[in-house]
């Protein structure tokens, strides 16, 4: 792992591979880390270059300062946009997943320059409503990580994943508790007011869309609307699968970007 300095503030990022492939920039849910895609390594980098990173305040990434304002669909998006800049990159592919998804619209409506191809899995135009996030920051602040993780975890996985691995879930509560509990609350509250509805049309960005079928955050309802929005992309829907398929089915995860980086060359 290293850090860049971006605005003052250390960000952890991965960037490995070699340099003469193209870069795959890769953003987390909420609540998690970059080794959400650890599973993917070993495969994607025998085909391309990949940057990974921490968002404000998760896993080894400094906490987003008290006095830097809200935290914005920009702001993440110019995080990623330095560390492609650090990574010499001009272009590059983008994937994401929940909140990292928010993010790659963000690139998408107003970077499109700047993206190869985009996948976007289990996120939306819209995501939840402001009364939700606005009342789960509140908690966060409140109550802190440690003690809500446990309610909102088990949210992540599908039965059967959380089932056959009994102790994924004790596993991310742990990390999830460890976050800073502001950078959470400004990330839920940039959720409450984001909407993507009307940004995304027309921006001649190859898109694909990838969601759970036992997604209870972003259904496979708000993919399908979030389709719409971008042109009538692609959408795969995995069965048996929640809100985080590069760990819960990162075989099939796999398969679906390697497919799309292939055919965005």
């Amino acid at each position: 792992m290293t850090f860049l300095n971006i605005d003052g503030r250390s960000v952890a990022y991965r960037l490995l591979g070699d340099s003469a492939k193209p870069l795959v920039v890769m953003a987390h849910p909420l609540g998690m880390t970059q080794a959400v895609w650890d599973d993917l390594l070993p495969a994607l980098l025998p085909i391309c270059r990949i940057l990974t990173w921490d968002l404000p305040g998760h896993g080894a990434s400094e906490a987003w300062p008290t006095d830097g304002g809200e935290i914005t669909p920009e702001t993440l998006a110019a995080e990623a946009l330095a560390l492609a800049d650090n990574a010499e990159a001009e272009r590059f592919h983008f994937v994401g997943t929940s909140v990292g998804g928010v993010l790659g619209q963000q690139l998408v409506a107003e970077h499109a320059t700047r993206l190869l191809s985009a996948t976007l899995t289990n996120t939306g135009a819209v995501i939840g409503s402001a009364e939700l996030w606005t009342t789960r920051a509140a908690r966060v602040r409140t109550e802190g990580l440690a003690a809500m993780s446990a309610e909102i975890v088990p949210r992540w996985f599908a039965p059967a994943c959380l089932e056959a691995a009994p102790t994924l879930q004790t596993g991310w509560c742990t990390q999830m508790g460890r976050g800073d509990a502001e950078s959470y609350a400004r990330i839920c509250e940039m959720l409450g007011c984001s909407n993507f509805n009307g940004k995304l049309a027309g921006k001649n960005v190859k898109v694909q869309l990838l969601g759970g079928s036992e997604d209870l955050a972003t259904p496979p309802a708000s993919l399908e609307a979030l389709a719409a929005e971008l042109d009538a992309a692609p959408l795969d829907i995995l069965e048996g699968v929640g809100h985080v398929p590069s760990v819960e089915m990162p075989e099939a995860f796999f398969r679906h970007v390697r497919a799309y980086l292939e055919a965005a060359g």
